[in-house]
């Protein structure tokens, strides 16, 4: 099964992946797909509000990211990592569960960031907004490093997450039933 997206006028065939015996979900995954990625960049770009920095959660969305501060001219992005690394220092991490996680995670800022966010109005960029808890995560270490959460932005919002008006998207998402049909 299969799902016909367009993403502001390009066009891509997702996969369905079973999540439960009543849920499917469209499998979009930037990954390897530099079209796209440039495109979707591009495209978020124009409507996001002013901002001075770019910040993802790890790791979907660091290709997405990049390019967005790649094309703005930025000198630097940030990462929200999934765990401390050996080079962090005086890090600070919230707790998220995601839909496509079946455990508690944990995304991780060190202080040497958190120096660089300080004042500044951060832009929270993601893949797929789904149930918001990446989303809210990102915005706690950004809020907890002292920076101002200027924006957000995702290239996809997956089911309810497309009624929000909180977060600019290039296009929606449904979620499936087991048969593949869209959920109303």
């Amino acid at each position: 099964m299969t799902y016909d997206l367009d993403v502001a006028g390009m066009k891509r065939e997702l996969p369905l992946c079973k999540l439960t015996d009543e849920l499917c979900i469209g499998a979009f995954v930037m990954f390897g797909d530099v079209e796209l990625t440039v495109h979707c960049a591009t495209e978020l770009l124009k409507r996001v509000p002013a901002y001075d920095y770019i910040i993802a959660p790890e790791a979907k969305a660091i290709p997405l990211a990049y390019e967005m501060a790649r094309q703005s001219g930025a000198e630097r992005y940030f990462v929200a990592r999934k765990g401390a690394k050996a080079y962090m220092q005086g890090t600070f991490e919230v707790a998220v569960r995601s839909i496509t996680t079946m455990h508690v995670q944990r995304l991780v800022l060190d202080a040497e960031d958190a120096a660089f966010i300080k004042g500044k109005r951060m832009l929270i960029v993601d893949d797929v907004i789904s149930t918001g808890e990446s989303l809210h995560a990102v915005e706690e270490l950004v809020e907890r490093a002292g920076g101002i959460v200027a924006g957000r932005a995702a290239v996809l919002a997956e089911g309810d997450a497309a009624k929000r008006d909180d977060i600019i998207v290039l296009a929606p998402l449904p979620l499936f039933n087991a048969d593949g049909t869209p959920k109303t």
